[in-house]
């Protein structure tokens, strides 16, 4: 990704046994094609291979202290966020593995030393951008992700994967909106379904209406600023958070004078699923800590909407209560990038999403991206005033007489806490 004059590639598949990305004893040198699995480029330029060597060697001399760390498996994005990273996510022991320049082909090849020989805790995945200013399809592409893919998974298959989409660039820079958006359809289709790996939507967040990088937090248009870290941590906080690999913050609140918790932070008492069709009662979660499919989780004081690794599923998480009076409802939440949930008012939906992105309050200005926001619902009669951290939601949002609270669930992972209510 630093500027210089291109070097054709030939490209071919390689298919190697899977036995050729267990570890290897480091090397200084990039191999010729003919050692190294998958396709596509693999770059060889003069400052691309002392870059290679210095970091790589670094790294070796790592190995022990940087044991059970949280990998990040990347290029000049990566690498450009620091050692480690920014102190983003506190004392979590992190290991930067990025290397500006390096290709998706690159990174396969060198997963044995600089990320399975560390026993990662889990793995964070950017990569692609530069295979297509060398000219790679995004189809080569996103077959050198699923060989990574493999490679982690088969060295162990517990160790969560998240995987980052492309950030989008421009046209100029030689990846285009349209070629960008394309590998991330293949890497959604390709993690479709896939438990062990959690796709997060680092294109949308990033993207302007034309789906090119905003200068504001890519002044280059292709690598992010100070803000474009601080958005990329934001977002990635929350999943990381779910999954145990970075610490949780405890949070001591108590109800103001009052009201009630709804959720009391540990467990899934009092809420339960329905039928959609008679709103029956069917499954009660009473004392459990999860949903029946894993899809709705209490943890660290947190009702979590985790990412279906569908891409996309609709449930709907119920209260046993119904509510026939006046009351005042007060949550927060926290939308992982592009996040689409909702909270259900006696069954009306109020959208609650990645309001700047997802919609369809765009224009909000106090919602905080990748933070916590609060929404309040006073309800009077048959119609609630519903706003987000103060600003107005629905001035009169229609009710029928009486009905329970519900949280939806549909696309990234969404938070809520601190659920009260106030009769």
């Amino acid at each position: 990704m630093i500027p210089g004059m291109r070097l054709l590639n030939s490209f071919f598949v390689v298919v190697l046994p899977l036995s050729s990305l267990m570890a290897r004893e480091p090397v200084e040198v990039i191999p010729a094609d003919s050692e190294i699995a998958g396709s596509g480029p693999v770059r060889r330029y003069d400052w691309f291979r002392n870059l290679w060597k210095n970091k790589r060697t670094a790294w070796a001399k790592e190995v022990e202290a940087k044991q059970g760390a949280l990998v990040f498996l990347g290029d000049s994005i990566t690498q450009g966020w620091g050692d480690d990273l920014k102190g983003a996510f506190g004392k979590t022991k992190v290991a930067n593995r990025g290397i500006s320049g390096d290709t998706t082909r690159g990174m396969l090849y060198r997963m044995p030393e600089d990320v399975l020989a560390l026993k990662p805790t889990g793995v964070v995945l950017l990569m692609g951008t530069n295979d297509l200013e060398e000219g790679a399809t995004p189809e080569v592409i996103a077959g050198n992700l699923k060989l990574i893919l493999k490679g982690l998974k088969a060295s162990n298959k517990e160790m969560p994967i998240i995987l980052c989409n492309v950030f989008p660039s421009h046209e100029s820079k030689r990846r285009s909106a349209e070629q960008i958006k394309k590998i991330n359809a293949l890497y959604a289709e390709a993690v479709k379904g896939d438990k062990q790996v959690t796709l997060i939507d680092t294109w949308s967040m990033f993207a302007n209406e034309d789906g090119n990088a905003r200068k504001a937090e890519f002044p280059d248009l292709l690598h992010p600023n100070a803000l474009g870290y601080e958005m990329w941590a934001n977002t990635l906080r929350p999943v990381l958070e779910t999954l145990d690999l970075v610490e949780v913050p405890v949070d001591d609140f108590k109800p103001e004078e009052g009201y009630e918790l709804l959720f009391n932070g540990s467990d899934l008492t009092g809420w339960g699923y329905r039928n959609k069709k008679t709103f029956a009662k069917t499954e009660d979660f009473d004392g459990k800590v999860a949903s029946s499919e894993g899809r709705y989780l209490a943890k660290d004081g947190r009702l979590i909407v985790t990412t279906p690794p569908e891409g996309r599923s609709f449930t709907q998480l119920w209260t046993h209560q119904e509510f026939d009076m006046d009351f005042t409802l007060k949550l927060e939440f926290r939308a992982n990038a592009n996040a689409d949930s909702g909270v259900f008012i006696r069954r009306p939906q109020l959208q609650c999403r990645d309001y700047l992105v997802a919609g369809p309050y765009k224009d909000l200005k106090s919602y905080k991206p990748g933070d916590w926001n609060e929404i309040v619902v006073v309800v009077k009669g048959r119609t609630a005033h519903c706003t987000c951290n103060g600003e107005v939601l629905e001035k009169e949002f229609k009710l029928p007489a009486s009905g329970p609270v519900g949280l939806e669930g549909d696309r990234g992972q969404m938070e809520y806490r601190r659920i009260r209510i106030k009769k």
